[in-house]
């Protein structure tokens, strides 16, 4: 009996010639060293991006200014206080070109940078604690749902405004295990303490840096809520306009990533499907890394919900050998 055809994955394409040629461009214009640290819609910022950026940077000696390319939905607050540590070991002056989302956790590296350029697309956003818990309520995908500090904080008040008597506590965690709410009291400190201490790598007046740590934290009636150059600059922050060139370029960059980091799906059969994408990217003049997604997703009936089985995703390291762009693997644990 003849073997079934193997079905032919999908791949995204490595577009490091291109980004290259761009980048080149860009840091030709600004006069600058220029890092890209760019995360798609199913990425994020995490831990192991700032071992990704520690390799790109490689032994690279202290220089004055750098003009950082920042697109993200968010991520980790930890990890972008590392990261803006990391930088900041190698450059006295962070510029940061933020074109597009800089959201949550990205804005908090926009934070640590001297100076912030923006255009009309760009926007920070509230940075107010939101959190995934093991024991956070699930969704109709039975996954965990994220659960943030005011959300909470607006139950409680509209129980007391509502006045209805008692305590709401009880209430509450019938849908909120009481460990989740008190996670989230400490993220919100966490967040708080994060911001200062970020802003103050280039802010010397405290009392200005608390001022704008609190109105990111506690002032915004959404964690996306857009904050525009406008205010931003009501908030405090140093802010300047993108060129129209620079802009542009950085448009042409965010066009080849999004093609790089668009979803590859090769269906099996009903319950089987494999998924291809490149999530997370940083990139230098010479040197790009990023973190590929290669895995399968197996629906598991009684559970209900999708499980991931032969998981290949890795990061890989691309530079140029022989004149062409030839990615490497390399491990992060």
């Amino acid at each position: 009996m003849p073997k079934a055809a193997k079905t032919k994955l999908q791949k995204p394409p490595i577009l490091t010639a291109k980004t290259q040629a761009v980048l080149g461009s860009l840091q030709a214009v600004l006069k600058l060293p220029v890092l890209v640290y760019w995360t798609s819609t199913g990425g994020s910022i995490c831990q192991n991006d700032v071992i990704a950026m520690s390799r790109l940077l490689g032994s690279a000696q202290q220089q004055r200014e750098v003009a950082l390319f920042l697109k993200s939905d968010g991520g980790n607050p930890e990890a972008a206080l590392r990261f803006v540590n990391l930088l900041r070991q190698k450059f006295d002056r962070i510029i940061l070109l933020a074109p597009f989302e800089c959201a949550s956790a990205a804005t908090m590296v926009a934070l640590g940078a001297n100076e912030i350029h923006m255009g009309p697309t760009s926007y920070l956003t509230a940075v107010d604690s939101s959190l995934k818990h093991n024991l956070s309520p699930v969704d109709h995908h039975n996954d965990l749902v994220a659960v943030s500090q005011d959300e909470v904080m607006r139950i409680l008040r509209l129980w007391e405004k509502q006045k209805s008597g008692g305590n709401p506590y009880p209430e509450v965690y019938k849908y909120l295990h009481p460990l989740v709410i008190g996670a989230l009291d400490r993220s919100s400190s966490l967040s708080m303490r994060i911001c200062q201490e970020l802003l103050s790598f280039h802010m010397t007046n405290r009392a200005r840096a608390t001022k704008i740590s609190r109105a990111l934290n506690y002032n915004y009636p959404s964690h996306s809520y857009p904050i525009t150059a406008r205010e931003a600059r009501r908030l405090g922050l140093t802010i300047r306009d993108l060129s129209p060139e620079v802009d542009s370029l950085l448009r042409e960059l965010n066009h080849a990533y999004s093609e790089m980091a668009h979803d590859r799906i090769t269906d099996r059969d009903t319950q089987n499907y494999h998924t291809d994408a490149i999530c997370n990217i940083l990139e230098t003049v010479g040197r790009q890394v990023y973190y590929q997604v290669d895995k399968d997703w197996h629906y598991r009936t009684e559970e209900k919900r999708w499980v991931p089985m032969n998981n290949n995703s890795g990061w890989y390291v691309c530079t140029q050998r022989g004149g062409k762009w030839v990615p490497e693997k390399f491990f992060i644990h």
